[in-house]
């Protein structure tokens, strides 16, 4: 009887029946092959134990420096991944997004973005909702002229709020409400992590309520992963994404990541989709409100971000 000793296919094929058995173990030692989310229904109240680890987190990344910042001007690069552009096109515009200028305004929970790409140059100004299930407001400029395209005004602040999620983590939902659960450990490259469940409410750009998952450092509490399911949209329901932070720096008391890579995890496992890099940071210009509501940045929030200091980044 023949053993087919030469057959590439048959080899394949055994190796991945003997490999079925161990991929439980697998996930549970790297991380990467869990299950991207473990949604919390609305019914269930934040466990104790959850909420501490929350505000450790926060505590860790600067949360009393942060709370004395009355505006974030951050700049960014993005290099994008191949095919993104045709899996979630409204979602990820690629056209508008190789290089971005943020402006923050914390306590009005207010971003307004700048994003220009070979496309030309697109203005989002995002509010989130200050009082109750609010979802609050998006406004979009592309080249100059407002748009009223429910899909990409959706789109456009669900990108404002993953990107303040990204550069934030705990900062940004210390103050959201939403339920917290603990769900055991994730390896996060050389980093142990526990992983912390949060169902936020309302959720991210124009979604009733999203489901979350902070990869919280063991040693450091610095956040190092954040998941996140894309209710906001309705061409992306379903798909699940995961943002890996890295490359932090203490800038004025608030540990900042400098680095960020982006994967799906949903519907095709870690296809990498972005990288993108800090390239610029300051605080408490002094603008307001009006300077970043319009078509463009005025006054002293027109200037881009400050470079970041010339030493490396401080990685814990």
């Amino acid at each position: 009887m023949s053993r087919h000793p030469a057959d590439p296919t048959r080899r394949r094929l055994l190796s991945a029946a003997a490999l079925t058995p161990l991929l439980p173990a697998l996930g549970s030692l790297g991380g990467c092959a869990s299950a991207p989310l473990s949604p919390i229904e609305a019914s269930e109240r934040t466990d104790p134990a959850a909420l501490a680890v929350l505000q450790e987190c926060a505590a860790a990344h600067g949360l009393p420096a942060w709370r004395r910042v009355r505006d974030l001007n951050v700049g960014y690069r993005v290099e994008w991944r191949a095919l993104v552009g045709r899996i979630h096109p409204e979602l990820s515009d690629i056209r508008y997004r190789d290089t971005a200028q943020e402006r923050l305004l914390p306590a009005e929970g207010l971003i307004a973005q700048t994003l220009i790409g070979a496309g030309g140059h697109k203005q989002v100004v995002r509010r989130l909702g200050q009082q109750g299930p609010s979802q609050g407001d998006v406004q979009v400029w592309v080249d100059g002229s407002p748009s009223r395209e429910a899909p990409q005004r959706q789109a456009a602040a669900m990108v404002a709020d993953a990107s303040r999620l990204a550069l934030l983590g705990p900062l940004a939902l210390i103050d959201r409400p939403g339920v917290l659960k603990l769900a055991g450990l994730e390896q996060v490259g050389d980093h142990a992590c526990e992983r912390l469940m949060v169902r936020l409410t309302p959720g991210l750009g124009f979604a009733a309520a999203e489901q979350l998952v902070l990869c919280i450092d063991r040693r450091t509490r610095l956040m190092r992963r954040v998941r996140f399911s894309h209710a906001g949209l309705a061409s992306t329901r379903g798909t699940v994404t995961e943002v890996d932070v890295s490359g932090f720096q203490n800038i004025q008391g608030v540990e900042w990541p400098t680095r960020f890579h982006e994967r799906m995890r949903k519907p095709i496992p870690l296809l990498p989709l972005r990288d993108w890099q800090l390239t610029g940071l300051d605080l408490n210009r002094g603008w307001s409100a009006e300077d970043i509501t319009g078509a463009q940045f005025a006054g002293v929030a027109q200037a881009g971000a400050k470079a970041l200091p010339g030493s490396p980044a401080v990685v814990r």
